[in-house]
């Protein structure tokens, strides 16, 4: 029974210490895979922690990015409490914030079970899997530019196009702002792009880790797919993968349902690592305000 002397309030910036030794120290946490650490949303709403005795004991934050997309970034809290009845106030605080927006979409990448039993127990819906797959170095045919095309190295300047290309690729769920893509371009080892005498038509962003290099991100303007960019973009990222020796494995994931990328992935030589995690949605709909 969750005790009485719990309560729930916004974030605000001098909670940074409380909860990043919530973060450190918790094993009962749920973080999001994107380009920032759970404190860099301090300052945006819904952030909210909840105090037991005046000492923050747990914390949910889910600030929007694209607008209408609510991911959680970040749910932690003090394993002496019950994980569902600490749940509970923090998001009947968000989802009340919420309700005034109008038809937005709370989302969640679970990498826990139990975390995925709170969802479900809240009324989130399984969406999709995100499907790992890595490419080992293993020999792949040397590709041809799509006549037409150039690639180069992406700048900064080229970053408001490079929003807009994303935008025209994924549905909103899985689009990248450019706030988020500024982000991402500073932790990237490698990012280009490719054009022709129109403009932009694909990039893509790659990061580094300590087993090798992650392809953070692939996107091709509709209208130019099935033509053999995302495949010129993923080979010369290969090639220059190829030439470190350091970096021994190339990894990628993907939407379950996404077909086209799948078969794109697997037909350049990527393999399914067996690992997946499940995608939950929540619509906050005007029913909500009533909840």
């Amino acid at each position: 029974m969750i005790e009485v002397n719990l309560r729930t309030r916004p974030a605000v910036s001098a909670d940074q210490q409380q909860i990043a030794d919530l973060v450190l120290f918790q094993q009962q946490i749920h973080r999001h895979l994107d380009w920032h650490a759970p404190l860099e949303w301090l300052g945006r709403q819904p952030y909210f922690v909840l105090e037991k005795d005046g000492r923050i004991a747990a914390a949910l934050a889910c600030p929007p990015d694209p607008p209408s997309i609510f991911w959680i970034r970040l749910f932690v809290f003090d394993s002496n409490l019950p994980g569902s009845s600490v749940w509970s106030p923090l998001w009947d605080a968000t989802r009340r914030q919420l309700v005034p927006l109008r038809n937005v979409t709370v989302a969640a990448i679970v990498m826990q079970h139990w975390f995925e039993s709170i969802l479900i127990e809240n009324g989130f819906a399984f969406n999709q899997h995100i499907v790992m797959l890595e490419w080992s170095r293993q020999p792949y045919k040397a590709y041809a530019i799509p006549t037409g095309i150039t690639l180069r190295p992406m700048t900064m300047d080229d970053l408001p196009r490079v929003a807009e290309v994303d935008a025209a690729a994924f549905q909103p769920l899985w689009q990248n702002s450019l706030p988020a893509l500024r982000k991402a371009f500073s932790q990237a080892i490698y990012a280009s792009i490719a054009e022709n005498e129109s403009g932009f038509v694909g990039y893509q962003l790659s990061t580094g880790n300590p087993h090798g290099v992650h392809l953070a991100r692939l996107a091709v303007r509709p209208e130019a797919q099935g033509r053999g960019i995302a495949s010129a973009l993923i080979r010369d990222l290969m090639d220059r993968v190829c030439g470190d020796e350091n970096l021994s494995r190339l990894t990628v994931n993907t939407q379950s349902n996404n077909t086209a990328s799948l078969a794109l992935y697997e037909k350049i030589g990527f393999r399914r690592t067996g690992e997946q995690y499940p995608v939950y949605i929540y619509r906050v709909e005007d029913y909500d305000a009533a909840g």
